[in-house]
């Protein structure tokens, strides 16, 4: 088993003794003081619907954080923080709360400034109250005109104001919005402003001469509901005007200098983080040449939503040393290698990572290791409702925590599998040339083309080989009207950038899917010793729920299941200690098990398939696993989907679990598989910045740090982190949307999930009497964007095998036939 509980302490290695379980009531298993990176003692909470980690940053000896609710412009029950080098936390009396994500370092004043916070050296804190600057602080900036003096604070509905390092005196340069307009109730996506268009502001940063400020959202009732809504906006003050740069959602904004301001602020470039329906934009400006955009793949879409609200704080930081820099950048679901040097005139060496679940707020190093804060646990959930998860409640209290990981764990999570599109059904026309989309650091690249146009389309490919702007053509294509083509692009074709340009006005949408090697296997790591595998006909299960009233534990109603036979244990909770202690609160049971039930008929398992109708009443079909699974999840012993980190839920089905996007970021349509496993997963929830599950076999797992059983025996769970999910096993599956199935000629398939899984082949067969051919259409981006792959002709008694490539990736499959038929299409993923 790996090193997942050893961490480095100052002049000391901190190695936990555990000790087995056994038959003597003397001896007991010792409680890990921290579980994959996580140490629970070190949980916040607040009394809001939301408590997201807003920054943390080293300073003066110790490690500072701050946290936020949801829409609290004037302060609430959060906390500004304090982490000691032995892991001490520290709550500070003068906390103000609010909804702070600001941070910055100013050097000649030597403070830290965090939320309303100014800290100096030595530790001591001063308070700007909200009366005097009112606001979700969303970022700093170093003054334009007197820096050594004056810093900015920017809020996420447009107020702006300059404060005097010094005498913390605050001047109002720009009235925050919700002094103009209160939110009119909770469904509402925010104050409209009148100075700049979109909402939820996001990044602030200053060089070259302006200020730089981003928002990512729009407030409408439409933007609460569709992803692919114009929203968001770039924008720069020069100290007099403000001008909109990009209307499209922005977040982060910071270049070399980072927390402290360019050290060359009016040459240094500066970089903006954002994205469309399409894909992640990157902006860079040049103090001569103004602003320039580039395009990278989305690993996730959980992101997406034009309100903004999934959007918990993208950054680029520092994570190697001042001699040393290794920026590391995060956005949507991607850890990216992001090079110290990148600007106008070189853009070569961002790199995909690895792909993560997490929900994080911020991130630096401390203590030769990289602390990211989270946003694990929202007890409002918002908007993310969806009839999969039935009636379910959200936690009873706020709350999350610190993740704690190696230097190298940015590069040990996830597949970097991405996609992105640069045009989705645009109207273009001849000579014109999109963005450039990143081309370099995946092993499996191929692009997608549909052509809506009246004309045959000649399709040209350049690319940039070593970010200096320089083109060459890479290769053509012409695609006649209607139809559709894949461009595959083999290990020879380099380049960091690429681009494409038409001959011919048309409507069009090219898009680029990329994988990388999937090197796990089915085994599942260690840590996961202890649950109960498929095939046991015993285990110890129970609902799982955070408690509320500030009483800071979880709640366990446990269950006991021998052959099929359910029957409760009893109530217990466990606290920050990870100990589970049976508790007489009848109320709390009864709670829990009205309000927790697993929801039955919500999905449908077929002979083929799993049949998912969402809550748009779209149709998806999803792989089968262990037949075994199926009786469990009719009977509803096994929980199907659940919020597990703020407006992201996980979603279980047939021994996959999927990474399931609100249905405002489009849900189903961007599930993503995480791992395939072997086990009985009863019920899961987060807890202080953990994953827990039930359905344990807890003798199995007696020498297993994550697997925690109460005293008696009669209640475990299993504790880890939701991205050491990702450990469990390669995803696969088999099944179709067709088997033996009656269908009409001429009509598709439910669409088929293939996106994500690895070794992929398929058997078309049919029952006529007669050849019938086989239409075999994807979508690349889950945007609906149906093209034709492949045509099967298949011969009557006869079944077309065929192994996909190595290269392919799309997100669904579907299926069409020329006659009315009995069909069977079945995939396999191994």
């Amino acid at each position: 088993m790996k090193n997942i509980l050893n961490y480095k302490l100052p002049g000391t290695l901190l190695l936990f003794a555990l000790l087995s379980s056994c038959s003597s009531q003397e001896q007991k298993k010792t409680v890990p003081d921290s579980i994959s990176g996580i140490y629970p003692r070190l949980a916040y909470y607040n009394n809001e619907g939301e408590c997201g980690t807003g920054a943390v940053v080293p300073w003066a000896d110790r490690l500072w954080v701050i946290t936020y609710g949801p829409h609290l412009p004037n302060g609430s029950s959060d906390k500004l923080y304090s982490v000691s080098s032995d892991y001490q936390q520290t709550v500070y009396k003068e906390s103000i709360g609010g909804t702070p994500a600001n941070r910055m370092i100013h050097q000649e004043s030597n403070q830290l400034f965090i939320g309303p916070y100014a800290i100096d050296q030595k530790g001591n804190v001063r308070v700007i109250p909200y009366e005097k600057m009112s606001g979700r602080h969303t970022g700093n900036a170093r003054h334009l005109t007197d820096p050594e003096n004056k810093i900015y604070y920017g809020t996420m509905e447009e107020g702006f104001y300059e404060v005097d390092v010094h005498s913390l005196e605050v001047k109002e340069l720009y009235q925050d919005g919700n002094k103009k307009q209160q939110k009119k109730n909770d469904t509402d996506a925010g104050p409209i402003n009148a100075l700049l268009p979109g909402v939820h502001g996001k990044g602030l940063y200053s060089g070259q001469g302006v200020m730089i400020f981003s928002n990512n959202g729009e407030g409408t009732q439409e933007a609460l509901k569709k992803f692919d809504v114009e929203a968001g906006c770039l924008a720069e003050w020069n100290g007099k005007d403000w001008k909109v740069v990009r209307r499209n959602q922005f977040t982060e904004i910071t270049g070399p200098g980072g927390i402290y301001g360019n050290s060359n602020p009016q040459t240094d470039p500066i970089w903006a983080t954002g994205w469309d329906y399409k894909s992640v934009i990157l902006g860079v400006r040049d103090a001569k040449t103004g602003w320039s955009f580039y395009r990278l793949p989305k690993a996730s879409h959980s992101y997406d939503g034009a309100h903004g609200w999934n959007t918990e704080w993208p950054r680029i930081r520092n994570i190697g040393t001042d001699s040393k820099p290794d920026y590391l950048m995060t956005m949507h679901g991607m850890f990216w290698k992001f090079p110290a040097t990148f600007c106008t005139k070189n853009t070569a060496g961002i790199r995909p990572r690895s792909a993560y679940l997490k929900v994080i707020g911020d991130f630096t190093r401390w203590q030769d290791q990289l602390v990211f804060g989270c946003d694990d646990s929202a007890q409002k959930e918002f908007l993310n409702k969806r009839k999969a998860k039935g009636n379910i409640e959200g936690p009873g209290q706020s709350n999350s925590n610190l993740w704690f990981t190696s230097l190298t764990k940015p590069d040990e999570l996830g597949p970097a599998t991405a996609e992105g599109a640069v045009w989705a059904k645009e109207s273009i026309k001849a000579g014109e040339t999109s963005e450039p989309f990143l081309f370099s650091g995946w092993s499996k690249r191929n692009g997608w083309i549909k052509n809506e146009g009246k004309l045959p389309v000649k399709y040209t490919f350049e690319v940039d080989k070593d970010g200096t702007n320089n083109w060459n053509i890479l290769q053509s294509i012409t695609v006649q009207p209607g139809k559709s083509a894949l461009v595959s692009f083999n290990d020879k074709e380099e380049g960091e950038w690429i681009r494409v340009s038409v001959d011919q006005n048309t409507i069009t949408t090219v898009s680029f899917s990329y994988a990388t090697e999937d090197n796990r296997n089915s085994t599942a790591n260690p840590i996961f010793a202890g649950l109960s595998t498929a095939d046991k006909s015993e285990k110890l299960g129970g609902l799982l729920y955070g408690l509320g009233n500030n009483r800071r534990a979880l709640g366990l109603l446990a269950t006991s299941e021998k052959n099929g036979e359910v029957t409760e244990s009893g109530y217990y909770e466990m606290s920050e200690t990870l100990e589970l202690v049976k508790k007489e609160d009848p109320q709390t049971a009864d709670f829990i098990r009205s309000k927790f039930a697993i929801p039955q008929q919500v999905i449908e398992i077929d002979d083929g398939s799993v049949l998912i109708i969402d809550d748009q009443n779209r149709r998806w079909r999803i792989p089968l696993g262990n037949q075994v699974y199926k009786s469990m999840t009719n009977k509803g012993l096994l929980r199907i989907c659940r919020e597990v980190a703020t407006e992201r839920d996980l979603f279980s089905c047939m021994g996959t679990f999927y990474e399931l996007p609100a249905e405002n970021a489009d849900g189903y349509a961007k599930i993503r598989p995480i791992s395939s496993h072997k086990y009985q997963i009863n019920d899961y929830a987060s807890y202080r910045g953990m994953l827990l599950m039930t359905g344990i076999s807890p003798e199995e797992g007696k020498d297993n740090p994550h697997i925690i059983v109460s005293d008696d025996g009669k209640a475990a769970v299993w504790a880890g982190v939701i991205d050491d999910l990702w450990s469990l096993g390669k995803p696969v599956g088999q099944g179709g949307p067709w088997k033996e199935s009656a269908v009409k000629a001429g009509t598709p398939s439910d669409p088929y999930l293939i996106a994500f899984y690895d070794q992929k082949s398929m058997q078309l067969k049919h029952d006529s009497k007669e050849t019938v051919t086989f239409t075999v259409e994807v979508d690349p981006t889950g945007n609906g964007d149906w093209m034709e792959y492949k045509e099967f002709s298949v011969k009557p008694e006869e079944t077309v095998k065929y192994d996909f490539p190595a290269t392919f990736e799309a997100r669904w499959i579907r299926f069409i036939t020329n006659k009315n038929t009995n069909a069977t299409t079945w995939l396999e993923y191994r």
